[in-house]
């Protein structure tokens, strides 16, 4: 059984509602996740695309079972589940196989987020609701959300927290870095734009002050 759902999706249909769909993304290790939790304390519902991606692909699973017929057994580890640090990096290091991870995981991932979409819109017509997409930009889902936030932190900070987060070495993490656009270059594509390198009480202010331009926006007719 083929792991298919719809290619590309629409933006959910949230017409009849004042629902606003925020697009978080940013660099790897830049910190979306503590930016995310932040708007949630605030009451932002959140819909974690890596939570999906690795829900999706659970031992059993039409992803899983697909993945491994592409990549092979070499990808399972001990416990029956993907190695996800090993297929990072083959799909790191070749744009090809990245491509085909994609084409298996984004289709049922975008079949979630609406289906959750639209349930946390049935329960509050006045939800913000953040979609957190790692490669939002790269991948071109921009259509999926209303506005884009962008959480900053400078290349050499990524590229510090990466290498202290998963035990690697520079090099390693600058790899993976070259796999997703700058962050600069992203920063210039959003709609909004957190920075994310300093103390936590100063993204925190940074968060609350957005989080009133959102509500602004929702309030115009």
């Amino acid at each position: 059984m083929k792991c298919q759902a719809s290619a590309m999706p629409l933006r959910p249909n949230t017409t009849k509602t004042n629902v606003l769909l925020l697009g978080v993304t940013g660099g790897i290790a830049s910190g979306k996740t503590t930016v995310a939790n932040l708007f949630a304390d605030l009451g932002a519902a959140i819909i974690d695309f890596d939570i999906i991606a690795r829900q999706v692909v659970e031992p059993g699973t039409p992803c899983f079972g697909e993945i491994i017929e592409f990549f092979g057994q070499g990808i399972v580890d001990i416990d029956g589940h993907l190695d996800r640090k090993m297929l990072s990096g083959i799909v790191f290091e070749d744009k090809e196989k990245r491509k085909k991870l994609e084409g298996i995981l984004h289709p049922r991932i975008f079949d979630i987020f609406i289906s959750r979409t639209n349930e946390i819109t049935k329960n509050d017509p006045d939800a913000i609701i953040q979609a957190v997409i790692p490669l939002l930009f790269e991948a071109g889902l921009q259509h999926l959300v209303h506005k884009t936030l962008v959480v900053y932190v400078p290349r050499e900070k990524q590229i510090e927290r990466l290498i202290k987060r998963d035990k690697i070495t520079g090099d390693q993490a600058a790899k993976i870095l070259k796999a997703q656009l700058p962050i600069d270059e992203k920063a210039g594509m959003a709609d909004f734009v957190i920075n994310n390198e300093n103390a936590l009480d100063e993204t925190k202010g940074q968060v609350e002050e957005l989080w009133q331009k959102l509500k602004q926006i929702q309030a115009i007719p």
